[in-house]
Order: C-alpha cells, then structure tokens, then sequence
C-alpha cells in the first residue's frame, strides 16, 4: 500500500509565535482618526498637523505654554532642520556622542559641519561631559546630546558646557518623550530638541518627526524651511511669494498627524506599561548571571525606548552567541548601535577609527536590546527572560 498522504501526529513541538523586539500599537481609534483625516479638504498644510503639534507639546510639558512643536517628515528632518535654523555650516565642528543612530552626526553633514565624536559613559552609555569638553575648540559651534533608550544625559553639565563656550545646546530626543532630567521635561532642556515617530518608537505617524523649542524666533524660522523658506508677501494674491533661504520639503501630512494625535492621547498609559515591563525584567533578570540592565542615573525619569541588557562575567565575550540562541528561541534583539568612528562613512570621510572612543567600542560588543513595547504581555516578557536564562545557562 502507497503511504498516507496524511502522516499521523509531528513528535515536533508546536511552532512559538516570535516576539520582536519592538512594534507599533495601532487600534480602531488610530483607524477610525486616519479615515476621518483622509475625507478631510486638505490632506497636508492642514488643522491637523497644528493640533498634533499642540497635543505633543502639551503632553511632553502641559504647564509651559512657551514650547512650540515643529512637526516634519521624520526625526532625520527633525535633527537636519535644527541644525540649519540655527546656520551651522561649513567650518563649524559638532560635537555627537559615539554610541548613537548615524542620523544624529549625519545631519551635521548635511549642513556642511563636521561632527566631533566624544565617548560616552561606560555605565550609562550617555554622552560623557568630561570627554566632550575635550573636544571644545575654536571650531566647535554646537553641543548634541543624545537621551539613549529614554535616559535622560545629564544635562545641567551640558547646559555648563555650551554657556562656558557659547554653544549652542541640541538634544536628540527621539528615545525619550515622558522623560525627565531632575523633574524638567525632554523636549525643554536645550536649545532645540528632536523627537521621531517612526513605528517603533513611543507613538508612530507612520514615518514623522518634531522638533520643540521655547524659542519663538527659532521655532518661526523651522516651520519656514521645512515648507521650502517660502514666503508669501501679498495677501490679496496667494501665487505671489519670495524663497528666502534653501528650504526643504519635510512637512508632515495631515494623515500621518491624524495618526499620531490619536496615537499621543495614550502615551501616558503606553509610558507607564514601558515603566512596568522595565521593573519586571530589572527583577528577573537579578538572578541570571552573565546579563544585567544598563546602570540608571537616580535623579533622571527613564522613558523606556529600549531596554538595553549588557552581558558579562563568562558572557562578556559571547554576546552574538547570545543573542543567537535567543533567535532560535524565537526572541527578536537588536544592537544599538555600532560605534560611528568605526562605520565606513565616517572612517573614509573624517579619519576615525576603532579606540577613538573606547567606552563606546567595548560597549558595542557586550550590548543587547530585548523586547518592549506596550502591547507586550506579563507572559511574553517572562518567556523572554526565561529564554535568556536557557542561552546563558547553554553558553556558560
């Protein structure tokens, strides 16, 4: 007799649904607000984006009226726009933390400024003040500092540092909307501070930025270049205008700030479900020997982007081996994020190289970014421990 085409029960386990390391959360309300949005008159240039804008400033600082949110194509247009309202140029150096995403020195480039690498803290893998204020020269014109995975820097330091060299004081803000540096909110603590949208991070419009500043003048001159510097001089005719600077086409539709006004409604409760899943990984993962969390300044408000695990001990050297055993168990990771003296651009470009920043390369071979978003179950997040727990206990 021919064999069944129908074999009898697997002895194989049941396939796990992988967990990634992170992902949008979209309801019937993001739905429902998007749809609404496209039967609208206009689709971009609209309320819409104004409204977003108020909403975001309001939930990052809702007892300042002087912060103003200029909301643009993505958290690269955010950080290229704030560089270039503020006429950093060619000549002007700009100082970056190594252990960031390209965007935040790249937009140094894009204005013709050259970024200046400083290391980072080895405990907190946030720009190291010390190692910055080497870099200060006759050059230096700008000081960025990056709020990894949603930890606030320290930012009275920075502040000392751009007053003493009259710097101009940036903040990329993209890890950490709801955070704060000693009871003051992201988004108030420089001259000018970039947040992103994109799917990942804590609301998404899809692909978006903004930029907030409590500088009327300067948040003036970022909603004009992001809609090309044009400028309309006769009321009475609309198709006369003057371009005044080389602006940029970065604006926002109305369909994507639809999504996030419905989106930034729920990011206080998205925020504290981050909060909890932090404390209950900080719990668990105390009795596995070879990981532990990144160190967390005590008088900062973390806001949680990412949850970074760094190993050690045995592990120190076996992070890709880890991270590799958590994929076959169906745990999604990442790496945030290679150390920019050693990528390809910046080595051929600017001369870096490995052991510029030495904080940030030894950080880059032990550090691992796990699951967590809000939609993230108690269950999912314990089985991501457990899985942890199995690859470590199979590497030590």
């Amino acid at each position: 007799m021919a064999p069944s085409a129908f074999p009898g029960p697997s002895t194989q386990a049941a396939p796990v649904d992988p967990i990634p390391y992170g992902r949008q959360t979209i309801g019937p309300e993001d739905r429902d607000a998007v749809a609404q949005a496209v039967a609208q008159a206009l689709l971009t240039t609209g309320p819409t984006v104004r409204a977003f804008e108020d909403a975001f400033t309001g939930f990052l600082a809702p007892d300042r009226d002087d912060l103003h949110g200029v909301a643009c194509a993505t958290g690269t247009a955010a950080l290229h726009l704030m560089m270039a309202a503020l006429d950093l140029g060619p000549g002007d150096q700009v100082i970056v933390p190594a252990l960031t995403f390209a965007a935040t020195a790249n937009a140094a480039l894009y204005v013709g400024a050259e970024p200046v690498f400083a290391d980072v803290d080895a405990q907190t893998l946030l720009i190291d003040p010390t190692s910055a204020a080497r870099l200060i020269g006759p050059r230096t014109k700008a000081l960025v500092g990056v709020d990894y995975a949603g930890q606030p820097c320290d930012w009275d330091a920075l502040a000392a540092l751009a007053r003493a060299h009259n710097l101009h004081l940036l903040a990329d803000g993209c890890h950490a909307p709801g955070a704060a540096d000693r009871g003051r909110p992201v988004g108030t603590l420089a001259d000018a501070t970039s947040f992103s949208f994109h799917p990942v991070k804590h609301i998404t419009t899809g692909e978006g930025g903004m930029v907030t500043t409590t500088d009327a003048a300067l948040a003036e001159r970022l909603r004009h270049l992001r809609h090309h510097a044009m400028a309309r001089h006769d009321g009475d005719n609309p198709f006369r205008y003057d371009v005044t600077a080389l602006g940029f086409n970065y604006r926002l539709s109305d369909i994507n700030c639809a999504l996030g006004l419905a989106q930034v409604a729920r990011l206080p409760q998205w925020l504290d479900r981050r909060r909890a899943l932090a404390a209950r990984y900080d719990a668990a993962l105390a009795g596995i020997d070879g990981v532990s969390p990144l160190a967390r300044r005590g008088d900062a408000s973390h806001a949680y982007h990412l949850y970074v695990i760094r190993t050690d001990g045995a592990l120190a050297a076996r992070r890709d081996e880890l991270a590799a055993g958590l994929r076959a168990r169906g745990i999604g990771t990442a790496v945030h994020y290679p150390p920019l003296p050693q990528t390809t651009l910046y080595r051929e470009r600017l001369g870096t190289r490995r052991g510029d920043c030495p904080a940030a390369d030894r950080a880059y071979k032990t550090i691992l970014s796990i699951p967590l978003y809000p939609s993230l179950t108690d269950a999912q997040a314990d089985r991501v421990v457990a899985a942890i727990a199995e690859a470590a206990a199979a590497l030590s």
